[in-house]
């Protein structure tokens, strides 16, 4: 009887060495994340969302002191007014020359009639036109000398306006803004806190499509292909697991060694595969929880 129960023993021990897993591949559930990190330099006054809250995309979730910035801002703007203002009003400036030009034409065309009738003499012709000539000389190089006056300091408001919006820019980079709908996974920094341009303040992730990181052997690598429809496992422990409809999205083009975490079908397999298996997440699952995978 007792070599009986030996053999029996031996032989479901077999079987069960034997005996093929139902899954095809394992792997861990992860998501594509983003650490949002400070642009500028100062004073963190607020962070409005801490770990585990939503927040969506283009949303405002931190604010970095902006004081120093805006003053710059309005001394800018002081000069830039002040620098406009002082541009020559040339049309004023030239009126009066204007108006003796015009006198001037006026008498030199009278001299010409009455010299034509032998009224006048060509002295007196000829002083005419000289002080003609020479106020629209004067004219021409006051309007040249203006022209200038008014493209330089043209020149400088421009340069103020782009001062003034670099500031503006930066202003606008105190602002930290959401580049995603996710979740907050990690806040690395406080209000209080000095922040400088790429310190981490946020890590965010969507968590409503994530994917599973799973390992194929080279052998199963030719029933596998972009797009091919599959079955996800997760295990919750206790029994609790969950089937979820997934998407291969992505094959890696280079082998690795089997991650100490990860098991095969296949238990000679040294080498495999990472691919990633898209899963829309229902809310129950969570980040680096086991999953398996079916074929």
């Amino acid at each position: 009887m007792k070599n009986v129960y030996i053999l029996f023993a031996g032989a479901s021990l077999l079987a069960s060495c034997s005996s093929k897993p139902d899954y095809d591949a394992t792997g861990i559930f992860e998501a594509i994340t983003v650490t949002v990190s400070a642009e500028t330099t100062g004073k963190i006054l607020s962070i409005s969302a801490e770990e585990g809250d939503s927040v969506t995309a283009d949303s405002r979730i931190a604010l970095i002191d902006t004081t120093t910035l805006s003053l710059q801002r309005l001394q800018i703007m002081t000069e830039q007014q002040a620098t406009e203002s002082s541009s020559p009003d040339i049309t004023a400036q030239v009126a009066s020359l204007r108006t003796q030009i015009g006198h001037w034409q006026n008498e030199t065309d009278r001299q010409e009639r009455l010299f034509a009738d032998g009224a006048t003499t060509r002295k007196q012709l000829d002083d005419a036109r000289t002080q003609l000539r020479t106020l629209r000389d004067q004219l021409s190089a006051q309007l040249s000398t203006l022209g200038k006056n008014r493209s330089s300091i043209s020149d400088n408001a421009i340069a103020l306006q782009y001062r003034r919006e670099q500031v503006e820019d930066q202003i606008n980079r105190c602002k930290i803004i959401s580049p995603i709908n996710g979740t907050v996974l990690i806040k690395y920094a406080e209000p209080g806190e000095f922040a400088t341009p790429g310190k981490p303040l946020l890590k965010l992730a969507d968590l409503n499509d994530i994917y599973l990181r799973s390992y194929f052997t080279a052998s199963q690598l030719a029933d596998l292909k972009i797009g091919q429809k599959v079955t996800v496992v997760a295990d919750f422990g206790a029994d609790e697991r969950y089937d979820y409809p997934g998407t291969i999205t992505w094959i890696a083009e280079e082998s690795e060694f089997t991650p100490k975490s990860i098991q095969t079908n296949d238990s000679r397999a040294n080498l495999v595969y990472a691919v990633k298996i898209a899963v829309k997440n229902d809310g129950r699952l969570k980040l680096g929880q086991y999953g398996e995978v079916r074929l």
